[in-house]
């Protein structure tokens, strides 16, 4: 029952929650056509109301990213309902609080399956639609971890950094082919999502993201921006920009900076639950929406993130600032000659 190809059709993976959901009702407000995947059922229909309340169609396809037979048939799924992939946002993620000496090899594991390889399924199914239409856009959401390790989440840094590499190796390998598909990545920073609430944790206290926090609609902006603007990489937040900038000139004074302060700022106060579930193998129940518990101190916007969006229109007012301020100090010096 393939349906009309005027809007756009896009995949976004982890859809259930968090960035994900957000995202995917941010392109819901285009009129697109989004393919819901996630493992979390009620949080896929959650998903599937927000993107028909605002003026999208959806399809939901319960999906495992770490199966790529599954993910290759909820690509042929959402082709079957909408017609062909214009975009896929890999976003699927899982993690585990632990330091590294507590970590399993189940742990590694699972993580690695989801948040890394969960991220090149989705590449190669995108890429084996879009190549032999020569377009379509696929989106990385990254992290500033992407760059910069930090404690307690070894698993997560080291599959941030591997999609990285991938991302580019990947890039490198369609710009050789001369091919228009376009491939990005969006480093995110700390974000108010339900990931601290279900991701599996071995720490004495319940989980924080670093501030400073952002709500998950700035990066679904991020995301649908990248998409129109095409480009290869975005970094979201001053605090994404710091730590990648920070990490290539001071890396080693950051090591010991986050081996001070990097256990107490990802931890609060509060105890953990002992009974406390996590979605590391199977989804957690329940529909948990966009945001998690840290609302009172998430940002609805990035200024950084505005410049980055505006960035020729503020280059052309600095220009012409510049300009005028030549010419006013041009007169200056002009009329001093008169008068000698």
């Amino acid at each position: 029952m393939a349906g009309s190809t005027d809007s756009e059709v896009v995949v976004v993976t982890g859809a259930s929650a968090g960035v994900g959901r957000a995202t995917a009702r941010a392109f819901a407000e285009r009129n697109a056509k989004v393919g819901l995947l996630a493992r979390g059922e009620d949080g896929l229909e959650g998903a599937r109301e927000d993107v028909e309340n605002a003026g999208g169609e959806a399809v939901v396809v319960p999906t495992d990213v770490s199966n790529y037979d599954e993910v290759e048939a909820a690509a042929e799924t959402v082709e079957d309902a909408f017609g062909p992939i214009d975009v896929w946002v890999n976003n699927a993620m899982v993690s585990v609080f632990s330091p590294a000496a507590k970590m399993t090899a189940d742990d590694y594991r699972r993580v690695t399956a989801v948040t890394y390889l969960g991220y090149v399924y989705g590449t190669q199914v995108a890429l084996e639609r879009m190549r032999p239409r020569d377009e379509g856009t696929i989106v990385q959401v990254g992290s500033a971890l992407a760059y910069r390790g930090i404690p307690l989440q070894s698993a997560y840094c080291g599959a941030k950094h591997a999609i990285q590499g991938f991302t580019e190796s990947v890039r490198t390998e369609l710009i050789h082919d001369d091919c228009d598909v376009q491939l990005s990545m969006v480093q995110m920073p700390a974000m108010n999502t339900p990931q601290f609430e279900w991701s599996k944790s071995r720490m004495p206290k319940q989980p924080q993201p670093v501030p400073p926090i952002y709500q998950p609609e700035v990066a679904a902006r991020a995301i649908t921006w990248t998409v129109d603007s095409g480009e290869d990489e975005l970094w979201v937040g001053r605090s994404t920009v710091k730590a990648i900038l920070g990490n290539r000139l001071i890396p080693r004074r950051l090591d010991n900076y986050l081996a001070s302060g990097g256990y107490d700022s990802q931890l609060t106060d509060e105890p953990t639950d002992p009974d406390r579930e996590h979605n590391l193998h199977e989804p957690v129940a329940g529909d948990f929406g966009a945001h998690g518990p840290f609302a009172d101190r998430a940002r609805d916007r990035s200024y950084q993130l505005q410049a980055s969006m505006h960035r020729r229109a503020l280059a052309l007012l600095v220009g012409l600032a510049v300009a005028i301020a030549s010419a006013v100090v041009g007169r200056r010096l002009v009329s001093r000659d008169t008068d000698w």
